[in-house]
């Protein structure tokens, strides 16, 4: 049997560690400072360096780790052959060791295009032969009882890939330089792959998408590129006769309730058959039967939606069960579901107007997206890195040190002149305006919207006088709902009144 030096069983466990951390958490920083020991350079935790077009530059740290994992890997490789086989504890530290080593050397160096490939992709197939192959070699010492209890070549090829996948994904939608963002970013990580990696590896990851994900945050805040960093990191399995992975590309498939009708919502979602409702000619395949096992269906606004549908959403959520419009016929939904709301859900539930059970089902696994204005009281500093991002974004084709040049002038200006204590209550979508308008005009006027938002309406003065009847009290609150929610179906359901009725409210003149 092969033995291990003390520092070499040290290496192994701490890289063994470092292999399955949070990359978003602070124990990362803790699992790498052990490995390099002396050599650890100091560093933030979001410290992964973007270029102006956001491509990610590789850390001194990782590069100092690969480095001491590959020579680490090679010399127990020969070892074996000379000593004999590693076994028990040691063998199973080795296999992620060598894991660890074959993710860098192969699946890590993957082009962006590729991180949701086409079945058949000739470049796929090159990386997997490099990457079996070298683990075969690799494996090739441990005894036949310790190779048999490890994860199958074309399983762990999977597994790193989706991780290549939620890294990009977390790393590219989600920005920010502040502790809540850092928190956001370590949330998203563990909604994908729960807080234990290696059980994630052995047996849940093939069970989280029957686990639905809630995404709670207020408007603006980017809500949705939390649900596309979830939704697009699924698990995708490798077929080794095939040489391409299950499923063809991306699928992230997004609706947003609150600007459906109830009967369209059913359509859209369900699908219907012919003849169910008026207007249906022919039969629909809805967007839960289109989405592949390995994809997500987002349901944006799921605070708004009518009671009627959230009975069908409830059943889907427990049971993953549902039928087509006009029919009986039970399908099944296989993929994930991601929803999200910038309602109280609990005070939507004590109005009435949201099912306790439908939220049961959903808040098992909640992400909370902080404000943009959290996120500048824990760091006044990350709006710098925010305007980079955003700018880079209007100025995507253009020469990296014009992007650079024009973010530190946006940037100068917006520090410069907006006050401090300014709060974003448009969060990030508000900070993007404010950046293409000082692109364009050099100058933004939030005062505006603000004063809009907190100026208090006539009526209710009117009302607390005792001056109103009870019709013009009633018209005057719909049409401030109506204008809130932009629209007489929406409007009826948060009021609790027919369409029609809402709309005659509105266009009443008193």
């Amino acid at each position: 049997m092969a033995r291990l030096a003390d520092d070499e069983d040290h290496l192994l466990r701490s890289l063994s560690e470092l292999s399955y951390c949070n990359p978003f958490e602070p124990v990362r920083i803790d699992a790498e400072r052990a490995v390099l020991r002396d050599a650890h350079q100091p560093e933030a935790l979001d410290s992964w360096s973007r270029t102006a077009d956001g491509a990610r530059t590789e850390r001194p740290n990782i590069v100092a780790i690969n480095e001491l994992a590959a020579g680490l890997v090679e010399r127990l490789y020969e070892r074996q052959q000379v000593e004999g086989s590693l076994e028990g504890d040691e063998a199973t530290l080795y296999d992620d060791l060598v894991t660890y080593t074959l993710y860098y050397r192969h699946v890590a160096t993957l082009e962006a295009e590729l991180v949701y490939p086409a079945a058949g992709d000739a470049r796929i197939k090159r990386v997997w032969r490099e990457y079996r192959k070298e683990r075969e070699r690799l494996l090739a010492p441990l005894a036949d009882n310790e190779r048999s209890r490890l994860s199958t070549s074309e399983h762990l090829f999977a597994c790193l890939h989706q991780v290549r996948r939620a890294f990009d994904g977390i790393y590219h939608c989600l920005i920010g330089e502040s502790a809540p963002a850092t928190r956001l970013r370590a949330a998203v990580w563990q909604s994908i792959f729960t807080h234990d990696l290696r059980r994630y590896r052995r047996s849940l990851f093939g069970r989280m998408r029957e686990l639905a994900t809630l995404v709670t945050g207020p408007s603006g805040a980017g809500k949705e590129l939390v649900a596309q960093a979830i939704g697009r990191s699924q698990y995708r399995p490798f077929d080794p006769e095939a040489e391409s992975f299950v499923g063809e590309g991306d699928a992230f498939i997004a609706l947003n309730l609150s600007a459906l009708s109830p009967t369209l919502v059913e359509s859209e979602l369900f699908g219907h058959r012919k003849g169910a409702f008026t207007g249906a000619t022919s039969d629909r395949v809805g967007w839960l039967e289109r989405c592949p096992p390995h994809g997500a269906v987002f349901l944006d606004e799921i605070g708004d939606v009518d009671p009627s549908i959230q009975v069908k959403l409830l059943r889907v959520a427990q049971s993953r069960d549902y039928s087509r419009l006009g029919e009986s016929e039970s399908r099944s939904f296989a993929a994930k579901l991601v929803a999200a709301t910038n309602r109280d859900l609990a005070a939507e539930m004590r109005a009435g107007r949201f099912r306790e059970d439908l939220y049961y089902r959903l808040c098992s696994d909640q992400v909370v997206v902080p404000s943009l204005g959290e996120q500048l009281a824990d760091q006044p500093a990350a709006i710098a890195g925010l305007v980079r991002f955003l700018v880079g974004r209007v100025l995507r084709d253009s020469e990296p040190a014009e992007a650079e040049a024009l973010a530190e002038e946006v940037g100068d200006w917006i520090t410069g002149r907006m006050p401090p204590s300014y709060e974003w209550p448009g969060n990030i979508r508000e900070l993007e305006q404010c950046v293409r308008s000082v692109l364009v005009r050099r100058e933004y006027h939030p005062t505006e919207v603000g004063a809009a938002r907190t100026k208090r309406p006539t009526w209710l003065d009117d009302a607390e006088r005792g001056q109103l009847s009870a019709d013009e009290l009633l018209n005057a609150y719909c049409r401030q709902v109506y204008g809130q929610q932009g629209g007489y179906e929406p409007a009826a359901r948060v009021l609790g009144l027919d369409r029609r009725t809402v709309k005659s409210r509105v266009d009443s003149s008193d």
